[in-house]
């Protein structure tokens, strides 16, 4: 059996972030005043916009960038592998697929986020499955997302 403690390794931060322990977080990109919450994983390759809050239980795979002034709510998952062979792509990241999300976007606790582009000013609804991108600023919810009105 081989153990790997979690923490924080090769992270780029700014000196007002604030990091809840234990979390796990490596060669991911936090902005200023970003916060996150306990038992968070942010994998390499990820961005975190300027005062954005990322809440306890969240998962955020490489190739996620988060905007500026955003929430991301408890238990929040991001998603890499969209399946496109019919299977898990094991490990091979080429088949990987990008999330950007906006500003000022808040995503509600235990959605999951596809590979997906959400524009700015968007809430994503608690439990939501965002399988699509989101173009319109507005309120989504649902399984899958979809707007139930503008802001």
């Amino acid at each position: 059996m081989k153990i790997v403690e979690s923490g924080i390794k090769d992270v780029k931060a700014h000196e007002s972030v604030k990091v809840v322990m234990p979390c796990n977080l490596y060669g991911c990109d936090l902005g200023e005043n970003v916060f996150v919450g306990p038992f968070v994983e942010i994998q390499k390759n990820v961005r975190i916009g300027a005062r954005t809050k990322v809440q306890s239980h969240t998962f955020i795979c490489e190739l996620v960038t988060v905007g500026e002034d955003c929430f991301i709510g408890h238990g929040v998952m991001f998603v890499n592998d969209d399946f496109s062979s019919g299977r898990p792509a094991d490990g091979d990241s080429t088949k990987w697929r990008k999330t950007s999300i906006g500003n000022g976007v808040s995503i509600g606790s235990n959605a999951t986020l596809m590979p997906v582009t959400i524009c700015d000013n968007v809430v994503i609804g608690a439990g939501a499955v965002v399988t699509k991108d989101i173009t319109e600023s507005g309120i989504y919810a649902g399984n899958p997302a979809i707007k139930l009105r503008n802001i």
